[in-house]
């Protein structure tokens, strides 16, 4: 039975992350770090802290395996210090933390064209992100790169639904990797690469998703 952590609860994947992990027989906690509090129940616990200064030493560091869905993106967070801290400091932080109390895997949401070396500063964030947790130790480590996000928010990004409606024009034309990745399909896959991921790095794309997609619907129909 797995320990996880989630950070980035409150977001669009880290919702459906919350909302899976409870329901999912192979995970007997669910810890989740928020900057305000979410609902809990006896499966959840809620940890409400600042990620700008997170304790090094807490009982809930104590976890098998981490889910990081935190993120933001340049258009929301006009900043670049606070853009870098959301993206890069603080789930590294997070994954420093973990690996120090012990948890063995990691599965952070990370995005299509991710690369250290970018010209542009969310995948070169993003890209940044990958190479530094693969320093830290994990056995295992996933690396789920989404492409625009779909699914309900409260308050919807304007630059994200313009992203969506671009995607489902071209849908027909695009390459799979490049269409929409359902909210619920990444979580699916950063739930499985904290849960059963086997040793190493695997990184995840749309491919992976609808594979899983497929999977689910063929078990449902039996």
């Amino acid at each position: 039975m797995t320990r996880l952590l989630v950070v980035g609860a409150t977001g669009l994947v880290g919702q459906q992350v919350v909302m899976q992990s409870i329901a999912d027989p192979r995970i007997s906690r669910v810890i989740a770090l928020t900057r305000r509090p979410i609902p809990t129940c006896e499966k959840l616990k809620n940890v409400v802290i600042d990620f700008s200064d997170m304790p090094d030493h807490a009982g809930w560091w104590c976890v098998d395996a981490v889910v990081s869905a935190l993120g933001t993106t340049r258009t929301q967070t006009q900043s670049p210090s606070t853009y870098r801290a959301i993206d890069y400091d603080y789930p590294l932080s997070v994954a420093q933390h973990a690996r120090a109390n012990g948890a063995t895997r990691f599965a952070l949401t990370s995005s299509l064209g991710a690369n250290p070396y970018s010209r542009f500063a969310y995948t070169r964030t993003k890209g940044e992100m990958e190479s530094e947790l693969g320093k830290l130790g994990f056995a295992s480590l996933t690396i789920v790169r989404p492409s625009v996000l779909e699914g309900h928010r409260d308050r919807q990004r304007a630059d994200e639904r313009t992203a969506q409606v671009i995607a489902r024009i071209l849908a027909p034309v695009l390459p799979l990797r490049w269409r929409i990745s359902p909210a619920s399909a990444v979580a699916a896959l950063l739930i499985e690469g904290a849960v059963a991921a086997p040793t190493g790095i695997h990184l995840k794309t749309n491919e992976d998703m609808n594979e899983n997609i497929d999977r689910n619907s063929s078990r449902a129909a039996r």
